[in-house]
């Protein structure tokens, strides 16, 4: 059965924000999701007013709202929160995963990699949030997943940071980390790899936070 116009839309609008289309600090309108999207005017506004409540836009003291700009002081708490949450989501994940749904996941991987190298943010964005949600979904943790959704619709724009940092000195992949603790059956290691991801992930978007010299 097709969704509905509003869920479609809320989707695509929730798309464009963890993809990192819509920046950090940039204006967001009904106008401007209906342009771009091309949706109707209400499925438009309810979409706004669902990400607005998520935490992914925030209305400004004109009433404008915008995509919010994370302080260092949210980054820590958003590090605390999905660390705690995420490396736990992937344990259970690992329990039920065959050797067939690891070699999937070792697919998106590839695609994580070919977007990274050709710097490409938005599909870097899409494929690395396919990888932990792929991964992610084999837990069946509907409570745990759902509140680390939230959370990633707050770091996501701010990820785009984390692909223009300087790789000159790349950090190790964990993702590879993560398939080959799947492989070895290892659940700690497992839930270990995804929580230093995230920690490789926030520690390239504090470092854009910073002031510049």
């Amino acid at each position: 059965m097709p969704l509905p116009s509003h869920e479609v839309t809320y989707r695509n609008a929730r798309d464009l924000i963890l993809y990192g289309e819509l920046a950090p600090g940039e204006a967001v309108t009904i106008q401007g999701i209906v342009a771009r999207l091309g949706s109707g005017i209400t499925p438009a506004r309810e979409a706004i007013r669902r990400l607005t409540a998520e935490g992914a836009l925030r209305v400004c003291d004109n009433r404008r709202l915008m995509v919010p700009e994370l302080t260092m002081e949210q980054l820590q708490e958003l590090t605390y929160a999905r660390t705690g949450i995420e490396p736990q989501i992937a344990r259970l994940a690992a329990v039920g995963m065959e050797p067939a749904d690891i070699d999937a996941l070792e697919r998106i991987d590839a695609r994580v990699n070919a977007a990274l190298e050709a710097g490409d943010i938005h599909a870097y964005l899409r494929e690395n949030h396919t990888f932990h949600w792929t991964l992610y979904a084999h837990s069946e943790a509907e409570i745990l997943m759902a509140t680390a959704a939230s959370h990633w619709l707050r770091v996501g724009p701010s990820l785009r940071i984390m692909v223009r940092r300087d790789q000159s000195r790349p950090l190790p992949d964990m993702h590879e980390v993560t398939i080959e603790a799947l492989r070895d059956g290892d659940y700690e290691a497992v839930g270990e790899a995804i929580h230093n991801d995230i920690l490789q992930g926030h520690s390239h978007i504090a470092s854009g936070l910073e002031p510049a010299d």
